[in-house]
């Protein structure tokens, strides 16, 4: 029988610096050798996800973007992405504006990926996590700093994002939950609060459940720490909260392993697929 397994990254593979583990590396590797379907479903893109996991060799599609993007990590390619229509994309641009606040985009533009933001009219939180996206070794070359309002919903944008303080987001969080999958929660590694903004019918499950069916998987096994993979827990055959998870997710789970400190999801990976 396929079993095809997916980990969250940031907090469940990942340590908290951000990294993955000599032992994480070489026990994922060694599973991959043997045949096994590992593969992740993150928030990130495929230019940071990958700078993060370097190392592990990953062959399956990844989920990226909260289940926004589906990419081959070989090829670098995009396999599918839920755009927004462009009415979407300007009612959701007037939401924030409304409440004095500038999102991130990403967006395929001109056939690339490029992550879009407005430095002078983002907050301190947020020109902090620009920092993190527009080094070198974050795949600078897909950043495009913008100098006026113009532009940010240039392409086709299938992600709209904004860290700052959580009283100033909740506005928009409000007036945009009923028609789009919002992710509205605190960042793990900056002290500020997040509001991501999906397609409705876009999620990490709905994407796990189409790269079951692409790769003819008949069970799925997840991993995964917060609130943004409690709907992909609820379609898992199996679903593994590493320690340092929400308990709201340690709630649904079918064990509770090791944190990602202690490489709990290869330690549970070796005993799953030993």
């Amino acid at each position: 029988m396929l079993t095809l397994y997916l980990a969250d990254l940031d907090g469940t593979l990942l340590t908290p610096a951000q990294t993955v583990s000599e032992r994480t590396r070489e026990t994922l590797n060694a599973l991959l050798e043997k045949g096994a379907h590992i593969s992740y479903a993150t928030a990130r893109s495929l230019e940071t996800s990958s700078a993060v996991t370097r190392g592990i060799r990953f062959s399956d599609p990844v989920i990226l973007h909260n289940g926004a993007v589906v990419s081959d990590p070989v090829q670098k390619k995009p396999l599918a992405v839920a755009r927004f229509s462009e009415a979407e994309k300007k009612e959701i641009l007037a939401a924030f504006l409304a409440s004095g606040l500038f999102p991130v985009t990403y967006s395929f533009l001109a056939g690339k990926n490029r992550f879009s933001y407005f430095w002078e009219r983002s907050g301190e939180e947020q020109r902090a996590f620009i920092a993190t996206r527009t080094g070198s070794a974050a795949g600078s070359e897909r950043a495009r700093e913008l100098f006026s309002a113009d532009g940010i919903l240039d392409g086709d944008v299938f992600y709209f994002a904004c860290l700052g303080e959580k009283e100033r987001l909740l506005p928009v969080y409000e007036a945009l939950c009923a028609r789009y999958r919002c992710f509205f929660a605190p960042d793990i590694y900056l002290k500020a609060q997040w509001l991501e903004i999906v397609k409705k019918d876009v999620s990490k499950a709905s994407a796990a459940l189409a790269l079951k069916a692409r790769l003819g998987a008949q069970k799925l096994v997840v991993f995964g720490d917060a609130e943004n993979d409690i709907p992909l827990f609820e379609v898992a055959d199996e679903c593994y909260a590493v320690s340092n998870a929400v308990p709201s997710l340690k709630e649904r789970a079918t064990a509770v392993i090791g944190s990602n400190e202690e490489d709990g999801v290869a330690k549970k990976l070796a005993q799953l697929l030993g």
